[in-house]
């Protein structure tokens, strides 16, 4: 059942306007945020990994699941010593997840939770909001297979949001806000599914 607490189709319009939540720790709250510069995680020939991730991928160590262990893959992309994922965030993906529109891509070894990454599904754009892994490689592989996962559906944009060394290694790039608002009017208008 949806929690009734959130409006989640003004949620999903926020998202879908280029805003982003997070918590605000001098308001006690969640506030929406916006950013002059984006980060995207290119789904054309762009997209590349570093040469000892390719022999992970090949050894087939991982199993990939979609929407498996939800909470957790929450729960790991917050469990660092600074993180803007609150207990309130965290019920906002729950109830955005329960709707259809958040999900957690993950890997597993040997039946663990071995790393995840977290997002908001909207028509054709993936918004990245955390990763994590807890078996080394496991985010990487995540990303990798993520990354084939939306190419397959038809997605025209995986948001990531801001740079860092870590995305760089995968050929993220910035694009202006101007830009972005482009990419983001026509990707929110396809008929793309995620799960």
């Amino acid at each position: 059942m949806i929690d009734q607490q959130y409006d989640i189709s003004a949620i999903v319009e926020g998202y879908a306007q280029g805003y982003f939540l997070m918590a605000d720790d001098a308001k006690g709250s969640l506030s929406w945020y916006s950013s002059r510069e984006r980060t995207l995680i290119p789904l054309d020939q762009r997209f590349r990994y570093p040469t000892s991730l390719r022999r992970v991928l090949n050894q087939n160590r991982f199993e990939v699941c979609i929407n498996r262990a939800f909470r957790e893959v929450v729960e790991g992309c917050s469990n660092r010593e600074t993180t803007w994922i609150s207990d309130e965030l965290k019920e906002v993906y729950w109830a955005l997840h329960q709707a259809g529109w958040a999900h957690s891509f993950e890997t597993w070894q040997n039946n663990q939770l071995a790393g995840g990454v977290l997002g908001i599904a909207i028509g054709g754009i993936f918004i990245g909001e955390s990763m994590f892994y807890q078996i080394p490689d496991g985010s990487k592989v995540a990303m990798v297979k993520l990354v084939d996962h939306l190419r397959s559906r038809d997605f025209l944009v995986f948001d990531a949001q801001m740079m860092n060394p870590h995305l760089a290694r995968f050929g993220a790039y910035v694009v202006k806000h101007k830009e972005y608002k482009e990419l983001l009017v026509e990707a929110v208008r396809r008929n793309c599914r995620f799960a």
